[in-house]
């Protein structure tokens, strides 16, 4: 499989193949926080162009993030 090169292999690639053979995915992403070896993330992919839409859908991923803290938080304060 040709993944896409990153700044050589991550510590938790193992996890992220495990994770895109498993659901037959053609691209996988793993972000880990604080995890037994630190913070990091680990992404492969068969298929270039999948990769170039990867910061668009991260974006998106983190302002629906930002609007569910918001309307918690606004739901914290209203009890």
């Amino acid at each position: 499989m040709d993944n896409i090169p990153t700044n050589g292999p991550g510590k938790y690639d193992d996890i992220c193949t495990v994770a895109r053979e498993r659901t037959d995915a053609q691209a996988a992403i793993v972000i880990i926080v604080n995890g037994v070896l630190g913070s990091g993330f680990s992404l492969q992919s068969e298929h270039p162009d999948l990769v170039v839409q990867l910061p668009d859908m991260l974006e998106t991923m983190a302002k629906e993030l930002r609007e569910i803290i918001t309307e918690e938080k606004a739901d914290a304060v209203q009890k």
